[in-house]
């Protein structure tokens, strides 16, 4: 697995025909949990010719409450019928007391929120037989915590045995809008546990400019954030790298372009790591 796209419906046919060497693709599992129907039929397709992720965003592994197991249930059915080489959360919550609110919302960082998150993804891990990828999410305010994120990740590591997946564009977008160094948060994260990249744009607020900034999901990878994986693949040498775009969606092949340019940033990380072997 080299470097790949989130698969969307407007690129189904020609995901299917691509043949770029390392190309793989990712969805979220909540689109797909169904009997049957034309959308399975062409992840049936798709996965027969790359490999997949599963990308999950439903099953609330930083709220109060136990993972809902009927979720589950689909979540390993899905998994047990593609075998994904990738399957991963978020460090977030998004459903309380059988409302869900659409959104990934911020986990507060303390002892006892660490607890119930590592109990969380304990369960989801038995569940699915399977370890999973733990993604860190994005801020826009500050919220009080006994630790730091860094360490609240390293912790859920430890105890569970999960893997990290480390969004690039979340670690700017945070630092900008909290106002500390997204270089130094990578160097105190446990890059020996990722997994996974993600690689994604993000837009200035409407009102506040770039002193606010939105993971947005609907625009380029910008150049900031394309340093800052040269930065960490300088740290952990290649890893696979996912090109996230959720709306505003280009055609393929200006995806399949932003696609190329991280598949040519894990090369040279190859190569340099070849070279100091």
């Amino acid at each position: 697995m080299g470097a790949g796209i989130g698969l969307k419906a407007a690129h189904y046919r020609a995901a299917l025909e691509a043949r770029d060497a390392g190309l793989w693709v990712e969805v979220h599992p909540e689109n797909y949990m169904s009997e049957g129907g034309p959308r399975l039929a062409w992840l049936d397709a798709i996965a027969a010719e790359h490999p997949l992720s599963l990308h999950g965003v439903g099953l609330s592994l930083g709220g109060t409450e136990r993972p809902d197991r009927d979720h589950l249930k689909r979540l390993k059915a899905l998994a047990d019928r593609y075998a994904p080489a990738l399957m991963s959360e978020h460090l977030a919550w998004c459903a309380h007391d059988g409302v869900y609110f659409g959104d990934l919302l911020p986990v507060l960082y303390t002892s006892d929120a660490l607890d119930r998150f590592c109990a969380h993804v304990d369960e989801t891990q038995e569940a699915l037989g399977r370890t999973i990828l733990i993604e860190n999410p994005s801020h826009y305010l500050n919220l009080t915590a006994e630790m730091a994120e860094t360490d609240f990740l390293a912790e859920t590591v430890r105890r569970t045995g999960c893997g990290l997946l480390l969004d690039v564009n979340n670690v700017h977008v945070s630092a900008n809008n909290m106002g500390y160094d997204a270089r130094a948060y990578l160097d105190a994260l446990n890059l020996s546990a990722v997994g996974e990249i993600h690689l994604a744009g993000h837009t200035p607020d409407a009102t506040h400019g770039e002193a606010l900034l939105i993971d947005s999901h609907d625009a380029p990878v910008r150049d900031d954030v394309w340093d800052l994986y040269d930065h960490v693949l300088g740290l952990t040498g290649p890893v696979p790298t996912l090109i996230e775009r959720d709306s505003n969606l280009p055609d393929f092949a200006e995806l399949m372009a932003e696609r190329d340019q991280a598949q040519a940033c894990l090369d040279l990380a190859a190569s340099r790591s070849r070279d100091h072997a």
